[in-house]
């Protein structure tokens, strides 16, 4: 753990306007060893980050920059998806700067690496020891992160192999560029599948379970929604299996024992106890043969900028929980 009076880490951020760059501000401003040295946006620079992220109006009067600056110890790239390997080959990054990608570019292992930067998967409850020692992180897809973690302790146990799996996702899990499924009087009373069978975080889904149960066919389905709430991912998750409910409860303790973010609950949960925190939180159901696992998150933390955070935490040796300790919306 980190001294409270070692001189705070620069931090830099690339893409700072979008929903990932503000979350990671909100989180960045009050974070106990961290001083934020630039915010990034071509389009906004010069004015008040606030101008932009009005929910952080009196918290910071930091400006964005159009500039880059390599006086920084860590670079965070929340740009779209294809966007950081080629902001990476349009910029020289010193390779003393450790980089955190929050795109999708760089999550699998034919496409890990970049020059002489290798990215490890930033999964901390799969590959924490790997994220302690690591230059570079990918850090995971929303969905990617609360299905996997709701079958991790299950491919660690080899008893994976087909999974049938939905979840719904809110508005901000599209991004803030406009679109015909985003606007409010499309989302608001309805709901929608879409990329059924056929979602881009299967890929990396399936290269973490193969981590754990290596050698085995795992079919994964998976049939995602579009929700009418802006925040939050909820996923159930089916499989057959053989195991009293007490011996699964007991498989999940002990595998998420150290893993101070994911939170197995004996009651029934709802998306609201994730919402506005780094957590995951799963219940399982035992009915019969089947088995049921539920499992929430907060999409814009857990699923993408408070695991980002919770990286750089590892990555630079300080308590895996600084700057993240944030209440729930629960009401």
């Amino acid at each position: 753990m980190a001294d409270r009076g070692v001189s705070k880490i620069k931090v830099g951020i690339i893409g700072g306007a979008g929903y990932t760059g503000g979350e990671l501000i909100r989180l960045l401003i009050n974070h106990p060893y961290v001083s934020v040295s630039f915010i990034h946006s071509r389009s906004n620079a010069g004015k008040p980050v606030y101008a932009v992220h009005q929910d952080l109006l009196g918290d910071t009067e930091l400006k964005f920059a159009g500039e880059l600056s390599n006086d920084i110890d860590v670079l965070f790239l929340c740009v779209g998806h294809g966007e950081a390997k080629k902001f990476l080959e349009e910029h020289i990054i010193e390779e003393t700067i450790k980089v955190i990608d929050l795109s999708q570019d760089f999550r699998l292992t034919q496409t890990s690496k970049f020059d002489a930067r290798k990215f490890v998967y930033g999964l901390p409850e799969l590959n924490r020891e790997k994220i302690i020692s690591a230059q570079n992180i990918a850090n995971p897809g929303c969905f990617a992160t609360a299905i996997q973690l709701g079958l991790l302790p299950l491919a660690k146990a080899g008893m994976l192999h087909d999974v049938y799996t939905t979840g719904i996702t809110g508005s901000t899990g599209a991004g803030q560029s406009l679109a015909a499924t985003s606007h409010f009087s499309w989302r608001a009373n309805n709901i929608q599948a879409y990329k059924t069978l056929s979602h881009q975080h299967l890929h990396e889904i399936g290269q973490s379970l193969h981590q754990l149960q290596p050698g085995s066919q795992i079919d994964i389905s998976f049939v995602p929604w579009r929700g009418d709430f802006t925040r939050g991912i909820f996923i159930s998750s089916q499989i057959d299996s053989d195991l009293t409910q007490e011996r699964l409860n007991q498989l999940y303790q002990d595998f998420y024992h150290d893993h101070p973010f994911t939170v197995i609950s004996t009651t029934p949960i709802f998306l609201k106890q994730a919402v506005n925190t780094n957590k995951c939180v799963i219940h399982l159901e035992k009915v019969g043969s089947k088995l049921v696992v539920h499992s929430a998150i907060d999409n814009l933390l857990k699923g993408a900028s408070g695991q980002a955070l919770q990286n750089m935490n590892l990555m630079f040796g300080f308590d895996e929980c600084a700057g993240l300790s944030l209440k729930p919306m629960g009401f």
